[in-house]
């Protein structure tokens, strides 16, 4: 299953320096396979990112899990969507960005 997890560059990095992200978070999934649903699912988790940053860079791991109530392992994640910098807009769409580009996210 598809899932959405709402977090912060800190938990980013956590996700990127620890492999996963624990199963404890926040999480939102599509309620069908249309690509409103997905999209739905990815606004609810910008928004829930916001109120996590306090006002810094929105950023949602989107993930396939097994456990769609399990750990995020870093293995299963697919995209990062984040904002392009701190400040955004909250109305403006979030980036993507694949897995390889969590580092320069982070600044590194």
């Amino acid at each position: 299953m598809r899932v959405y997890v709402p977090t912060t560059l800190d938990g980013l990095a956590r996700l990127r320096d620890e492999g996963r992200l624990p199963a404890d978070l926040d999480r939102y999934a599509a309620d069908d396979a249309s690509e409103e649903a997905e999209y739905a699912a990815l606004v609810a988790a910008a928004v829930d990112s916001a109120a996590l940053a306090g006002g810094g860079r929105r950023v949602v791991v989107v993930a396939e899990l097994a456990d769609p109530d399990g750990a995020v392992p870093l293995r299963d994640v697919v995209a990062v969507h984040a904002d392009e910098s701190a400040g955004a807009d909250p109305e403006d769409d979030l980036g993507w960005f694949a897995t390889q580009e969590i580092g320069a996210l982070l600044g590194g």
